[in-house]
């Protein structure tokens, strides 16, 4: 039980933290730490509970955006737009992309996109792009792929699927060796 309920917890909170960071956070961190607690102090195994640990954690960096592009490539809606602005506000962190979009088609609605949405300087002002919009109205729109961005969803989503049985893995080991009080 243990080992689908800690990871599909851990996917929960990804995804929730591409809607709202503060709630996937929560629920990562707080799953992270039921992970460690269960598999290292009531099932004392300390190797199976570091190795899940440190599976759960990266998973935390690479399952939301796994989850958003995944989305968003499937079920966004593809809306045709125009780049009007590309910012770099350079700051003590290094870069920090920023695109304003505005749709052509309809109401001319304006998005700003960040790096979490794609924007990573490839596109520039007056160029067409397509940009994807979520069905829902939760999610903000995401620029497509640079050329140089080739299979980056597929080797991030590899990354979080190995992360997922990795951790599913290590806890079921865990909980089959279990040496409770």
């Amino acid at each position: 039980m243990w080992a689908v309920l800690l990871p599909g917890t851990m996917l929960l909170g990804a995804g929730s933290s591409q809607w709202v960071i503060w709630i996937g956070v929560v629920v990562m961190l707080a799953n992270l730490a039921v992970t460690a607690c269960l598999i290292g102090g009531v099932w004392h195994r300390a190797g199976a509970a570091t190795l899940a640990s440190a599976s759960a954690f990266a998973l935390m960096f690479f399952a939301g955006p796994a989850m958003y592009e995944v989305y968003m490539k499937t079920v966004g809606d593809p809306v045709p737009a125009v780049v009007t602005e590309v910012t770099d506000e350079n700051n003590r962190r290094g870069a920090d992309w920023f695109c304003t979009v505005e749709e052509i088609g309809g109401a001319h609605e304006v998005h700003e996109v960040s790096q979490q949405e794609n924007c990573f300087g490839q596109a520039e002002v007056g160029d067409s792009v397509e940009i994807r919009k979520d069905p829902l109205g939760l999610l903000d729109p995401r620029l497509p792929d640079s050329p140089d961005q080739q299979n980056t969803t597929e080797i991030t989503v590899a990354i979080t699927a190995g992360l997922v049985l990795l951790t599913a893995a290590t806890t079921f080991y865990a909980g089959q060796r279990r040496r409770d009080s």
